[in-house]
């Protein structure tokens, strides 16, 4: 063995390999602290001080006991559960039809209900308002088939518009959680159950509910916390102060009212909230990691065909709600873009006219599309450098992170991943706080969008690479050093190529989000910087559809190339 012992005992391998990876992740951990502790810190010091400059708790007393602020509150929580409720209700039979049944078109299903998690919000906004608003294809074509004067459904701008939305972005996530951990339960319970003649229900009921409550409990408040810090689906859908939440109430006062101290008292109010609610979410991965091993057995669940038309049925009309649910206002999205009318009161026909107002073919004046070009190649080179930088300080943070249970490695996994506790409203006023105390012109305010953009995407990047860095084993490194090779060599050659199908799958994540990011860039952004979701907003905002729609579909054209290329990699890396 090429191994040395120090003094203590311990092989001088060992000590070198931890020794690299520490000093490897610390330019990523002060890099982190830098980016997102010191905008944080800010805000929550201007919730603190006076009109005089002094500190006083008074601003956060006279908020919390305020009506208003205690409405907005209210509710903010109330849509956040009643979306979790109908996220998970239509999340649970499909999780059941995924963890007990077997039929074509069962990856199918799996890879619909992934679309969502790569969209962003502003496409959900613009899809529903196309496929469900007052002129969409839903109330079209139900006013043709039964020859109706008025459309039938006005459920756009209302309370049930927020919540359709919500369980359109958040179902996936019960539905993918709770069908994992329900097919990890072993049958020969419920096997028992059925052969001392227990009804299929009284089976669910007593014994296969109970055990799936920790999955269902951890699907919930991570949908939960995600609903809570909504945004650019209440700032559009909700249509009016009467749905105001408190992202929507902290980008009113820094960029509406300049009320920049109360939008601090407010933010500092959802970071407490947001981080009990993570709390509970890790609370709850605790208890299913402890009913994991609880259920640990070799036993292989079987999966079995739907056997009675019922059965059949139900999979059928669950399938099919998938397909229309989650593609229908992408579909209707793309749909859209291609059709102008030929006349002023004329009917829509197919037309390229919003792709050529997009790239500069046809003149626009006055319209948002006139900048939608330009939009798009900064949203592309905003993208581009903080998915590298995001990869860079993902990948640093994973290599140190990789051990479990090593001292200290929990409370830093804890810290690296603090920026998902807190909503990216806060991070753009954050920066929008720093940015106004530096000199600077164009230049700073990109590398303050920049710079958000990269606090929000390095813990997705983060959460893809460490589970994949985990499953290396050890004694690959071992190996390698046996051999003769230094810790970096492994690093480079044996570690990295190992990861590189992670990587990509982080560093898609990191660019989907960024091009799609609204809520920070929204907060943060003046006139002269302006991406694609901010231009799809202000062409919602000044109801040109059409136009949103050839926009978003280049989007949605942006970010599948980048996911069918990282498919393809993994792909190559598996041959």
């Amino acid at each position: 063995m090429n191994q040395t012992m120090n003094s203590g005992g311990r092989p001088k391998s060992i000590l070198e390999t931890s020794r690299f990876y520490r000093n490897l992740s610390t330019p990523a951990m002060v890099l982190l602290t830098f980016l997102f502790i010191v905008p944080l810190s800010i805000i929550l010091s201007k919730a603190f001080v006076d009109q005089d400059g002094g500190f006083t708790i008074q601003r956060l007393i006279a908020m919390l006991v305020d009506p208003y602020t205690q409405r907005i509150l209210r509710f903010t929580l109330m849509q956040a559960l009643v979306s979790t409720v109908v996220s998970v209700a239509i999340g649970l039979p499909g999780a059941y039809i995924l963890a007990t049944y077997r039929f074509r078109g069962k990856g199918i299903i799996r890879a619909i209900c992934t679309i969502p998690f790569v969209l962003p919000s502003i496409l959900v906004v613009l899809g529903f308002v196309i496929f469900y608003g007052n002129n969409g294809m839903v109330n079209t074509a139900l006013m043709r088939i039964f020859n109706l004067s008025e459309p039938p459904l006005r459920i756009l701008y209302t309370f049930s518009a927020v919540i359709l939305a919500h369980a359109f972005y958040n179902f996936p996530i019960a539905l993918g959680l709770i069908s994992s951990f329900w097919e990890q339960l072993p049958s020969r319970y419920t096997h028992a159950a059925m052969t001392l003649g227990a009804r299929r229900w009284t089976i669910f009921r007593t014994i296969t509910f109970p055990r799936l409550v920790p999955a269902i409990l951890s699907a919930s408040t991570l949908i939960f916390l995600f609903c809570f810090s909504s945004f650019a689906i209440l700032l559009v859908l909700g249509g009016g102060p009467r749905f105001t939440t408190l992202e929507v109430e902290i980008y009113r006062r820094a960029r509406m009212t300049l009320d920049i101290e109360g939008a601090a008292a407010l933010s500092l109010l959802s970071i407490a909230v947001t981080l009990v609610l993570v709390a509970i979410h890790l609370w709850t991965q605790r208890m299913m990691a402890h009913q994991e091993e609880i259920e640990r057995t070799p036993e292989k669940r079987l999966e079995r065909s739907p056997s009675s038309i019922m059965g059949k049925l139900a999979v059928l009309i669950y399938l099919i709600f998938s397909i229309v649910f989650v593609l229908g206002p992408l579909v209707a999205l793309v749909y859209r873009s291609f059709q102008a009318p030929v006349s002023r009161s004329g009917d829509l026909a197919f037309s390229l006219r919003w792709y050529r107002q997009l790239f500069g073919l046809e003149s626009v004046a006055g319209s948002a599309l006139a900048i939608a070009g330009p939009a798009l190649l900064r949203s592309l080179a905003i993208a581009a450098v903080t998915t590298v930088t995001s990869l860079i300080m993902g990948t640093m943070l994973a290599a140190r992170l990789r051990k479990h249970g090593e001292r200290g490695s929990s409370s830093m996994e804890l810290y690296a991943m603090l920026p998902m506790a807190v909503s990216s409203v806060v991070v753009g006023l954050g920066y929008y706080l720093v940015s106004s105390t530096l000199p600077g012109g164009n230049a700073l305010a990109v590398t303050m969008v920049v710079l958000a953009h990269v606090v929000i995407a390095s813990p997705f990047v983060l959460r893809s690479i460490v589970p994949e860095y985990r499953k290396i084993p050890f004694t690959y490194t071992q190996a390698s050093l046996t051999l003769g090779a230094t810790v970096s060599q492994t690093f480079w050659h044996v570690e990295l190529p190992l990861l590189r199908p992670a990587m990509a799958t982080g560093a898609a994540f990191a660019f989907a989000l960024s091009m799609g990011e609204i809520n920070a860039t929204l907060v943060l952004s003046d006139s002269s910087i302006v991406t694609v979701p901010v231009v799809m907003y202000r062409l919602i905002g000044s109801y040109n559809f059409a136009g949103a729609c050839a926009l978003g579909t280049i989007l949605i054209l942006c970010c599948a190339i980048v996911f069918a290329s990282t498919e393809m990699l993994r792909r190559r890396q598996d041959d």
